[in-house]
C-alpha cells in the first residue's frame, strides 16, 4: 500500500475517486478541505505501506493536526514508513520520527527541540506583539 497526499492536488484526486463506479469515496467533495483530508487518511491509511505527505497541515486546525499525528503514529507502529514535508511543529513532534531540516544550510538531522520552526513558534507565542508590531507599523 502506498499513498501520496498533497493539499494542492486533493481536488483532482477526489474527482478521480468520484468518477469510479461504486466508489466509497464519492462523498469527499462534500466535506471541507480539512475534513476530507482526515476522512481520506482514515479510509486509506490503515494498511502497512509507504506514505508521502506534502504539507498535510495546510487545511487543518490544531486539533485536526493532532489527529494526523495520532494516525501517523499508528501507521508507524504497524511498520509503515512515512515521509512528511511539513512546516508544522506539531507534525514534526511525531514520536520516534527521524527529522531532517532543510534551510539555507542545506539538509541536516535535527531534534524536534532544535528545529528552527519550533524556536520561531515558541518566540511568537511568548510575545506575539513583538512580531505584530513590526508588521503593522
Amino acid at each position: 500500500m502506498g499513498i501520496f497526499l498533497r493539499a494542492e492536488t486533493m481536488h483532482g484526486y477526489y474527482s478521480y475517486l468520484e468518477s469510479l463506479d461504486g466508489s466509497p469515496d464519492a462523498d469527499l467533495h462534500e466535506l471541507s478541505h480539512g475534513e476530507s483530508f482526515l476522512e481520506l487518511l482514515d479510509r486509506k491509511a490503515s494498511k502497512r505501506g509507504f506514505y508521502v505527505l506534502d504539507e498535510p497541515e495546510a487545511a487543518l486546525s490544531f486539533t485536526s493536526t493532532l489527529s494526523v499525528v495520532r494516525a501517523l503514529s499508528l501507521l508507524a507502529d504497524n511498520g509503515s514508513q512515512i515521509l512528511c514535508a511539513t512546516h508544522s511543529p506539531v507534525l514534526a513532534s511525531l514520536p520516534g520520527a527521524r527529522i531532517l531540516e532543510l534551510g539555507d544550510w542545506g539538509i541536516r538531522e535535527s531534534s524536534w527541540e532544535d528545529l528552527q520552526i519550533v524556536g520561531e513558534w515558541r518566540s511568537f507565542l511568548v510575545a506575539p506583539e513583538r512580531y505584530l508590531n513590526r508588521l503593522l507599523e
